[in-house]
């Protein structure tokens, strides 16, 4: 089965497209990249918590770092993956300057102006749109990259891809260690979010695309259409509250195929062979258990008390 595109649709898959082609080809220095960075920044002060203003100030270098970590966690992911030098995503100092200036300004403007300005809803909204067009851009061209590298290795085409788009959530643990925090059951491989589930399904679905496996339309067309997914799940979870919509198939899917089905009927069999042996014991306890009754007799004991020489003598005058 592969996917084509509908031909009474051709005036309609033209326009697309001609949008996807300006989507893929849109430049992500200086805005997008500006807005990822905002967004990176403000989710490690978030992290912080209440005492980010304190640490900030007694910790300036770890807080540095962190932030820088989490900018650029995608690069560093992949190229440790690839076997490149992790150190050669320093190599752009404009990039680093940028995010170093935004960093400065999130944690240390006057009166808060820019975190505030950042977490309001409206201009959040915006940089959230900018920041899911800059991963789906990442995604693609991790995808493309480990096409040039690997051409037939699939699974890395889809680690690749993942790592550019997942990257800050997948090494969290080593971002929070820089802080001194150590928190192993926050692993993103042990309770993946779901921009990480979405940036698998984007990672396979262009590596098939590319590869000519079950998927047949344009690069465009699938670009454009990765690019609304995302940003439509954006927005539901800022709008609407939607933490996860993947959630409920991966239980049934997890309940069909990992085993839930055989689980349930085990624990039914168990529960049911329970019962049974409960109601057979209850049976034999009923037919066995007898009442005895022992009599006791009542013997009473008259003691005849000695009688002093006085009432002898009274009873002897009586007689």
């Amino acid at each position: 089965m592969r996917l084509k595109w509908p031909s009474s649709l051709r005036m309609d898959h033209e326009i697309l497209i001609g949008a996807g082609y300006s989507a893929q080809r849109l430049k992500m220095y200086p805005y997008f990249d500006a807005a990822h960075y905002i967004l990176m920044v403000l989710a490690v002060r978030d992290d912080l918590g209440p005492n980010c203003t304190a640490f900030s100030r007694r910790h300036p270098l770890s807080c540095w770092l962190s932030s820088m970590v989490v900018c650029f966690a995608g690069s560093f992911l992949a190229n440790f993956l690839l076997g490149e030098p992790v150190i050669a995503v320093f190599k752009k100092q404009e990039d680093i300057l940028l995010a170093t200036l935004i960093w400065y300004l999130v944690f240390y403007s006057p009166f808060d102006l820019v975190y505030k300005l950042a977490k309001f809803m409206p201009i959040k909204i915006i940089l959230s749109i900018m920041k899911e067009c800059q991963r789906v851009y990442k995604i693609n061209h991790g995808v493309l990259y480990a096409i040039k590298l690997y051409p037939n290795a699939h699974l890395i085409h889809i680690l690749i891809g993942t790592a550019k788009g997942a990257g800050s959530g997948i090494i969290r643990i080593f971002e929070q260690l820089i802080r001194g925090v150590w928190a192993p059951t926050h692993s993103e491989i042990l309770r993946p979010t779901f921009t990480t589930k979405a940036c698998v399904i984007a990672s396979v679905l262009l590596t098939f695309e590319k590869s000519g496996i079950f998927i047949s339309l344009p690069h465009e067309i699938s670009y454009l259409g990765l690019l609304l997914f995302f940003v439509y799940f954006k927005l539901s979870a800022l709008l609407l509250n939607v933490a996860d919509p993947l959630l409920p198939f991966e239980n049934l899917f997890c309940a069909v195929f990992m085993g839930g089905i055989w689980d349930a009927l085990t624990r039914a069999v168990v529960a049911s062979q329970e019962r049974r042996v409960g109601g057979v014991n209850k049976l034999e306890s009923n037919g066995t258990s007898t009442t005895t009754t022992t009599a006791i007799p009542n013997t009473t004991t008259t003691t005849q008390q000695p009688t002093s020489p006085q009432v002898e003598n009274n009873i002897k005058k009586d007689q």
